[in-house]
């Protein structure tokens, strides 16, 4: 058993219960070192199915009340990215860590009315971004430290042309590229870039369906991002991921998703596109070791980690600005 789990667990509430927010609470409720105390929902008939699943759970549609009412010692925001800010305003101004999953924001300007409420090792508030949490990434990670110097990183991801229409007005920048300049910041310790550029290609009706993005650090190091809505329909739901990573003398791949297991009937399916299992007694994979991860940080047995503190997601956020605007520096 863990330490944070042999002291006492964790009483977290989750606000929003969409897909990813059901994840969060399958979790939570399922580790030992976590115990799920408090929904927030803001929509009353979705909240009221959540409450049938989880009776047991306290279930709000208003988060001041929650927060004032609640157990939860820690919240984890799992709602639209737009909400992001003011639910986190709310909550730490009560004195409460959060878990934020990425994106911090919409915007950076938005990121940065949250500066005088983040301590400064960033232990009230920590970024969700299970990729960090990924076995593969961790081990590339633990390579990088041990081998030295990158001096190329390529980074591939794809999804389905359907993109488009279930997420009306993202491009592939905001929705999917984001992940790997979170990547790859840790594996680059944080370094700022000298220069910036990207491309797009947009489809008939003027949307992004394709961003490429190339970075040059001040010792020579590239990296390339290529993010797409362009996988047709007989593949997969959530397309496909690759890293490979260079340096000298030495060279690697990961996968984070597909996982290794392939499935085919009339079509192609791949069963585990992320490692994240939600059964109860065997949650495992990148979601579980990010909440471990958080409550560690809650309990003070640990500091957040790089690529998961506020400044990071500063930095991120205005790399994202940065590639979106077609503002480049040189």
């Amino acid at each position: 058993m863990s330490i944070v789990a042999s002291a006492s667990p964790v009483r977290m509430g989750i606000v929003g219960v969409g897909q990813f927010g059901q994840l969060h609470a399958s979790t939570v409720a399922c580790l030992a070192e976590s115990q799920l105390v408090a929904i927030v929902y803001n929509n009353r008939d979705h909240l009221d199915d959540v409450a049938k699943k989880r009776p047991d759970v306290s279930h709000w549609s208003d988060l001041h009340e929650a927060i004032d009412k609640s157990e939860a010692e820690a919240w984890i925001i799992a709602s639209s990215t737009s909400s992001h800010v003011q639910i986190a305003h709310d909550i730490m101004s009560a004195g409460y860590p959060v878990l934020i999953e990425k994106p911090i924001a919409g915007s950076l300007s938005e990121a940065r009315t949250l500066k005088t409420l983040v301590k400064s090792d960033s232990s009230n508030l920590m970024l969700g971004h299970v990729l960090l949490f990924n076995s593969e990434f961790r081990q590339l990670h633990e390579e990088v430290k041990r081998r030295g110097k990158i001096q190329f990183i390529d980074c591939v991801r794809h999804r389905p042309t359907a993109t488009l229409t279930n997420y009306p007005g993202e491009s592939p920048f905001h929705l999917t590229m984001v992940h790997d300049l979170y990547s790859v910041l840790v594996l680059m310790d944080r370094a700022e870039p000298v220069s910036i550029s990207a491309q797009t290609h947009k489809t008939s009706n003027g949307e992004c369906d394709l961003a490429l993005a190339q970075f040059q650090w001040a010792d020579g190091t590239i990296a390339s991002f290529t993010a797409s809505f362009m996988t047709p329909s007989g593949m997969a739901k959530d397309g496909f991921d690759r890293m490979e990573v260079f340096g000298k003398g030495w060279a690697s791949r990961i996968h984070a998703n597909p996982r290794p297991i392939e499935l085919w009937d009339d079509r192609a399916h791949w069963p585990m596109a992320l490692e994240i299992r939600t059964e109860n007694f065997s949650t495992t994979g990148m979601l579980a070791e990010e909440i471990r991860c958080f409550c560690r940080v809650v309990r003070g047995i640990q500091q957040v980690p790089v690529g998961a503190t506020y400044e990071d997601a500063i930095l991120v956020q205005s790399w994202m600005e940065q590639l979106e605007s077609g503002k480049m520096t040189d």
